[in-house]
């Protein structure tokens, strides 16, 4: 307890886990969401862009997205929960991490997996409106880490702060990463370094005091990445230091509000150690999900409406 069994059972072609995540990645579209922005300014000197979008009547309850490793807030993924919990009377703040939003970010530090000082300032920020009586977060692979991580650390929760939800989570980051690195997952760890590095050039022009050309050439893994840029930016010893202070499953016996966490069985990104059965056995606020299928982030469903979405639309209803 409370380990959540899943009924999740998807046409046959979407039980392929690659297929599933592929086709969400690139060809599920999200019609008819209105975002509006809000640039939050941090207290370092740096920023993060929300997009916000509304439910038709005036709401009490927000949730806040989170999206994934080099995701934005304009993902299918996002954008699908967004009007997914519009539609249910909740509206939604959907963060773009630092740099994510289209613009450079201001510092040499950028977004990471462990990040909860951003995600509170957003949580603060959003109580400051004292427009909500209720907040819920919501976050994706990387995102569903950084939330997890936040309600499990020692800090005091707002009251507001009902339910968190956590999809294709890499609970534990180093075990997600030798996953990634695999020759299975050759396609999408490339795809990732490639839109990394890409956005380390324009950290040279500002701060080539920092990083060089030749550092950046040096990038050849995304560990290569992890031990080149986050762990320097964001001060952690290496790589294996950055995995093993900020994966998400150490903090989950200190939670102390309702969490979910869906993670497929036929997810190709996430190790055995993603996989928190003992901590879902344990803790009575963390609930588990693992359906058979899903893939990472792909749970395909009728009516373009996802079995996470689903799901997590339903957890708050029946927690809160």
């Amino acid at each position: 307890m409370p380990l959540v069994p899943s009924d999740y059972n998807p046409n046959f072609i979407f039980k392929n886990g690659h297929l599933s995540t592929v086709y969400s990645g690139l060809f599920r579209r999200i019609e008819g969401l209105v975002q509006q922005r809000e640039r939050l300014e941090l207290e370092d000197g740096d920023f993060m862009d929300l997009d916000w979008s509304y439910s038709e009547t005036k709401s009490k309850k927000v949730i806040i997205l989170l999206h994934g490793l080099e995701g934005n807030a304009q993902r299918p993924y996002i954008t699908g929960s967004a009007k997914a919990f519009n539609t249910k009377g909740v509206d939604a703040c959907s963060v773009n991490f630092r740099g994510c939003s289209g613009e450079t970010n201001r510092l040499f530090r950028s977004y990471h997996s462990g990040a909860t000082e951003d995600l509170d300032a957003v949580v603060q920020h959003i109580l400051k409106k004292q427009k909500y009586s209720e907040i819920y977060i919501k976050g994706v692979s990387l995102g569903g880490n950084l939330a997890l991580k936040y309600v499990g650390e020692e800090r005091i929760l707002p009251a507001e702060l009902k339910a968190v939800i956590g999809v294709s989570v890499p609970c534990n980051l180093y075990s997600s990463l030798k996953e990634l690195l695999s020759a299975k997952n050759y396609l999408y760890a490339k795809r990732f370094k490639k839109h990394l590095v890409s956005k380390l050039w324009s950290k040279i022009e500002l701060f080539p005091d920092k990083i060089s050309k030749e550092d950046v050439l040096a990038i050849k893994t995304l560990k290569d990445f992890d031990d080149i840029y986050t762990s320097r930016a964001h001060g952690f010893k290496n790589a294996i230091d950055y995995y093993e202070q900020c994966s998400c499953r150490q903090f989950l016996p200190k939670i102390k509000i309702p969490s979910l966490i869906i993670n497929a069985k036929n997810d190709s990104f996430l190790g055995d150690e993603c996989y928190p059965y003992i901590e879902a056995e344990e803790n009575p606020n963390v609930y588990f999900k693992v359906p058979n299928f899903g893939g990472h982030v792909g749970f395909v469903a009728p009516s373009n409406l996802y079995y996470s979405e689903k799901t997590a639309i339903k957890f708050v209803q029946d927690m809160v």
